[in-house]
């Protein structure tokens, strides 16, 4: 028997959804789950060793969620590819799942059949998204820009936050200024990038290269 090509790491909290989202997997011809976690701690210890290829991550995971799980995936692995698997269709949740370095976005609640599709795009190292969410994606960069301001050092900081899905607070918090710091430097940065919220923001500036 031929060895499956494609070797799947799954971090996902609730065994019951992990026990189906590995049958599903094991299930489409060449795929193969290799390895697990129950979150994104567990995740970075194991798959040092798991010889995986495509990591499937649950956006909601307890503690460091998804968002945060992807970028340092991403950092300490960059050849691996991530598909993020969410029960939501939150616009602000899927470009921050995106700008965190997701190659797929993929729902729980969509065709079953979809998931291997996303895992074999991503290994391919192509982009998926979820038909669900496709709409949402495209609905802002097909939205006409504005002219794209230069943005302060400190602008940039807070917007790659704002790219990894922090909240004001949080922001506050890492960058160690006061909360209406943050308001300030977000309203400016939506100004100048005539953005009409935050996520809008970060697109803009991912297209433009300021991040």
């Amino acid at each position: 028997m031929t060895e499956p090509h494609i070797h799947v790491f799954l971090v996902e909290d609730h065994a019951f959804t992990r026990e189906g989202l590995r049958a599903a997997i094991n299930f489409t011809p060449g795929l193969r789950v290799t390895g697990e976690a129950r979150s994104g701690e567990e995740a970075l210890e194991r798959l040092p060793h798991a010889h995986a290829h495509v990591v499937v991550l649950d956006i909601g995971l307890p503690g460091m969620d998804g968002v945060e799980t992807a970028a340092r995936v991403k950092a300490a692995f960059p050849a691996l590819r991530i598909v993020m698997l969410t029960a939501h269709q939150l616009r602000e949740e899927v470009f921050a799942a995106l700008a965190s370095g997701a190659d797929a976005y993929c729902l729980k609640s969509g065709d079953p059949a979809l998931l291997p599709l996303a895992i074999q795009a991503a290994a391919a190292g192509s982009a998926y998204l979820d038909p669900q969410v496709a709409h949402l994606v495209l609905g802002v960069v097909r939205a006409p820009d504005g002219e794209v301001s230069a943005l302060s050092d400190r602008e940039t900081e807070v917007l790659r936050r704002v790219a990894d899905g922090l909240s004001n607070k949080e922001i506050a918090r890492d960058l160690g200024v006061s909360v209406s710091t943050v308001k300030v430097h977000v309203q400016d940065i939506l100004t100048k990038l005539s953005a009409s919220d935050r996520t809008h923001a970060a697109v803009k500036a991912l297209r433009a290269g300021l991040l």
